[in-house]
């Protein structure tokens, strides 16, 4: 086996250098006409991403009820186009066959979960929480000052609503009387 000299060394790496970019200008332009083939004819939709605090701006593209891509937002002030990791990803989430798509329930004790409809999930979700409100509502404290809370039930946010849904959503949290609301983007 020869030795590599300091030379030599330097020419295979420069040689590799000069190589790379080339191949990866051939891919994306090849992964280019690929995007604008599928996105022919797509809907576009302007949101938020939905992973972190940030509130990164995206353009989602869909083709009947499917997304085909997803990218940034250039006119965004936040991201100015630019995606993240996970937010660059998106696409294999909105994407993927292994998603649920449906809620799902595993009753007390049992080590199966089933499906669902979205009916019976939000009505079992609703008198669970009216149960646990009635059991523990406080209208006064020790001291006989009225309170009106519940203790019984918390509340942790999501960085991925937008100004408008978590204004509603404090109300609706409040209406019930909740003390215990915290956010995601503190935790």
């Amino acid at each position: 086996m020869k030795e590599v000299s300091r030379r030599d060394f330097l020419k295979i790496a420069g040689s590799a250098a000069a190589a790379g970019p080339m191949s990866v200008a051939y891919s994306g332009t090849v992964e280019a006409k690929e995007i604008k083939n599928r996105m022919e004819g797509a809907a576009s939709t302007t949101t938020i991403c939905p992973y972190c605090a940030v509130g990164c701006g995206m353009i989602v593209y869909s083709k009947s009820g499917k997304v085909v891509h997803i990218e940034g937002d250039p006119d965004h002030p936040i991201n100015q186009g630019a995606l993240c990791s996970k937010g660059a990803s998106l696409m294999q989430i909105a994407d993927n066959p292994t998603r649920v798509t449906v809620p799902r329930y595993r009753g007390p004790g049992e080590s199966e979960w089933q499906d669902v409809s979205w009916d019976w999930a939000l009505q079992r979700i609703a008198e669970r929480i009216k149960d646990t409100r009635d059991k523990s509502f406080q209208r006064t404290n020790k001291k006989g000052q009225t309170v009106n809370r519940c203790e019984a039930i918390a509340h942790v946010g999501s960085a991925a609503l937008d100004n408008e849904e978590c204004y509603i959503l404090q109300k609706w949290l409040r209406s019930l009387g909740l003390t215990y609301i915290e956010h995601q983007a503190r935790i």
